[in-house]
């Protein structure tokens, strides 16, 4: 018996000059343990005065990871935080009860031009953490353990792995590895996370026999953790952790049950009505646009080329 559950291709959409990639969700997988959500955002090319512009948005019951290999981007969310991450660094976004964020490219980046390529993923929270207070933290590349497995280099982002921790924050059992693999490495799998996959960010692979090629994912059978043959120079992300039950997925939110998405709907509406004042979900300090729900008014701001874009 394979292996191999399912192998995903990347479903591209071009957002005027702006590639993403959707990988999860899809109707077969929905998630790959904790993660719900997984994009690869680019490579793109902005020319100086061009950037990325996605207005201000809320989430709830889950925590947003952002990584980059190129480029940069600017944070900044309701509860007063602007940050900046460059290649190798973490944004970890704890939504729970509720946080409205957006992500621009910042002035110097945008005057200059520049390269954006990264990964952005959404993790539901567990049951007992959905409504926790929301928070925000930011790590810089060399906080992250780094290690060299099977001829391949890996970055640690998220839990545990190969007897290592990352210094990140998490909310249930997790993996997550950026690996840069060259030619003829072989990397054992860790084990003892329940639900594996392997993302192909550039490259090719072969797992359990079965070739994988860029912009793919391939999804292993619940407790197996295969050996990745690398054929050919290559970038992966290896991902998963324990099962932590079903979770509902509507426009930005995430949660167990889908009431408590309504309700998240009905409290962006209300904010939204209510200036932005005294009302469930407030605005990132200097902010003054927003994304209204899907199929509302757009009175938030005149939309940009970018703003569907599914960032995290």
């Amino acid at each position: 018996m394979s292996q191999i559950d399912l192998i995903i291709p990347g479903r591209k959409k071009d957002l005027g000059g702006f590639a993403v990639a959707r990988i999860l969700p899809v109707a077969k997988r929905r998630r790959v343990g904790p993660f719900v959500f997984f994009d690869e955002m680019g490579p793109a090319d902005f020319a100086p005065g061009k950037g990325i512009d996605v207005r201000p948005h809320p989430h709830v019951c889950l925590a947003t990871v952002t990584y980059l290999f190129e480029g940069e981007m600017d944070h900044a969310d309701s509860l007063g935080v602007h940050q900046t991450i460059r290649p190798g660094e973490v944004n970890l976004m704890t939504a729970g009860r509720g946080i409205t964020h957006s992500e621009r490219t910042g002035p110097a980046a945008r005057k200059a031009g520049q390269h954006l390529h990264g990964i952005q993923i959404w993790i539901a929270l567990p049951g007992d953490a959905e409504e926790i207070e929301p928070a925000f933290h930011h790590h810089a590349a060399g906080e992250l353990p780094e290690f060299e497995r099977g001829g391949a280099r890996l970055r640690l982002i998220l839990g545990t792995a190969y007897e290592h921790r990352s210094p990140v924050k998490a909310y249930s059992p997790i993996v997550y590895i950026h690996a840069e693999a060259p030619a003829g490495a072989a990397i054992d799998l860790p084990r003892g996370h329940g639900e594996l996959a392997a993302y192909v960010v550039s490259g090719a692979i072969e797992a359990d026999g079965e070739p994988v090629s860029s912009g793919h994912m391939a999804v292993f059978a619940t407790g197996e953790a295969p050996v990745l043959r690398v054929r050919a120079d290559s970038r992966i992300m290896i991902l998963g952790g324990a099962n932590i039950g079903e979770r509902y997925l509507d426009w930005n939110f995430v949660a167990s049950s889908k009431a408590r998405l309504e309700q998240a709907r009905a409290d962006w509406r209300a904010s939204i009505a209510g200036g932005f004042r005294d009302t469930p979900f407030a605005l990132p300090p200097g902010e003054s646009e927003w994304i209204p729900l899907p199929g509302d008014a757009d009175t938030g701001a005149p939309p940009e080329p970018t703003e569907d874009c599914p960032t995290s």
